[in-house]
């Protein structure tokens, strides 16, 4: 089973920093019946806020926001939501830890059967999702209250509410790029690599930043091969498991083999800290702010973590991802860390966990606060804006091929989308060393997948 759930697709990128596991005593002693694991009549568009303000609950809430947990954090922490919510409900009380290991330790927690009240949901198959989370409502019914509520749908039903949305590219220095002479950001690989030498050799900052050693953002690579790098939203999650040498050179720097490529030439090239095993995520922050780090290729999650990191967030930046598909550049959007409710809940427990998440989703404005696009159908407003970029969303796997990518993943082992760290972290060691080539990285990937393919009885269409 531990086999099974780590084997399976993350919906957009992973990213966070966050510290120690926390309280799971309300997921005990819920009903077991069938209309309470289903959630009775309890929905997320029956759910209104406002209403049911002298309903009294404990719920716990696992995630991955360490940074919101700290005092010092920049933006709005974790007890100035809970406070904010307790104005409004002062008998639901919400207990909030937070993890830095988060992807691996959740699945833990699930595995235990004894979780907390809300989690982010972390890597399971899909057909397992009722194992472990409540139903928030149909997909019908989701799709009028909220964006990307296909993310976690299963068989019609949805059982993650993003807790924000995000898009890809390249969080930078602004300063950084306006010492080293750097006029106009960049639109193809080769554009990148000329002005990441350009930062070296015009200012002390590190061009690239790879944060090797925190690992698990190494798998921020893999979100840029879909949508931004193809120009086509059905490539992720309906054609690539169908596709034969997706690592290959297609020869108009684009699709995966050139987004990988970036960060070895990068590598290679002397463009990036003198020893990926010391680099420090914490710390990178702070670095970035102070134009210490010219840039680092993560979510736009990262971009309000980079700003409150010190007191020059005006210098910080958020660019596209320098790839240009037939003349236009293009950026994929899709949930962050979705909320889910544990279905062994008391209904008590799982009313207060749905009022609490319809209002993270529609009152706190928390995905605005992130810098992320909007959720909630009720409002539209974001603080990201790339101009002249067209920001896409995946389409989601055809009908009978939900676990497609799940099986490919598990049985070639490259994991994309879904914690490829170890890859991508070769790339780094094998870019350093000059040991292998970068085709030859992508010669071994094409072979497991190929082989992949053939073990899973695929078919191979592209």
């Amino acid at each position: 089973m531990k086999k099974r759930l780590m084997a399976l697709t993350l919906a957009a990128a992973m990213c966070v920093s966050m510290a120690a596991c926390g309280n799971s005593s309300s997921s005990k002693g819920g009903s077991s019946s069938s209309a309470d694991s289903k959630g009775g009549d309890l929905t997320y568009s029956g759910t209104e806020l406002g209403k049911d303000t002298d309903l009294k609950a404990d719920i716990t809430v696992f995630n991955h926001r360490t940074d919101m947990s700290s005092d010092d954090y920049g933006g709005t922490t974790w007890k100035e939501y809970i406070a904010a919510f307790n104005k409004e409900y002062p008998n639901i009380k919400v207990t909030v830890t937070t993890d830095t290991n988060y992807a691996d330790d959740a699945l833990t927690h699930l595995q235990s059967g004894d979780y907390e009240t809300v989690m982010m949901i972390p890597a399971v198959d899909k057909s397992d999702l009722s194992t472990y989370f409540m139903p928030f409502d149909s997909i019908d019914n989701m799709e009028k209250e909220i964006n990307y509520a296909n993310t976690w749908e299963y068989d019609g039903q949805v059982y993650g509410v993003p807790s924000t949305a995000t898009t890809q590219g390249i969080v930078y220095n602004k300063k950084v790029f306006s010492d080293a002479g750097i006029s106009g950001l960049p639109t193809t690989p080769e554009e990148f690599i000329e002005d990441l030498q350009k930062i070296k050799d015009k200012t002390d900052a590190i061009p690239l930043y790879t944060n090797y050693a925190a690992g698990w953002t190494m798998g921020a690579w893999d979100a840029y091969i879909g949508i931004n790098a193809t120009g086509d939203t059905k490539y992720m999650n309906q054609k690539l498991v169908h596709t034969k040498n997706p690592f290959s050179d297609p020869g108009d720097d684009t699709h995966a083999y050139n987004v990988y490529k970036i960060l070895y030439d990068a590598v290679s090239k002397g463009l990036t800290e003198d020893d990926y095993t010391t680099t420090d995520w914490e710390g990178s922050k702070g670095m970035l702010n102070s134009g210490k780090i010219g840039c680092m290729v993560l979510g736009s999650w990262a971009y309000p973590q980079m700003e409150a990191a010190g007191d020059k967030g005006d210098d910080v930046g958020y660019m596209p991802f320098p790839m240009t598909v037939n003349g236009k550049q293009y950026a994929s959007a899709g949930a962050d860390y979705s909320y889910g409710i544990n279905v062994h809940a008391s209904d008590t427990e799982k009313k207060a966990a749905l009022i609490f998440v319809k209002w993270m989703t529609d009152e706190s404005q928390f995905s605005y606060n992130e810098d992320g696009l909007p959720v909630t159908k009720k409002d539209n407003s974001t603080k990201l804006d790339f101009k002249g970029v067209d920001i896409e969303e995946d389409e989601p796997a055809l009908e009978g091929e939900e676990d497609y990518l799940n099986d490919m993943n598990s049985e070639s082992e490259l994991n994309i989308n879904n914690g490829g760290n170890d890859k991508v972290q070769a790339i780094i060691e094998h870019a350093s060393k000059g040991d292998e080539s970068f085709d030859d990285i992508m010669n071994e990937w094409n072979k497991k997948w190929s082989d992949a393919q053939e073990a899973n009885g695929i078919e191979v269409k592209y």
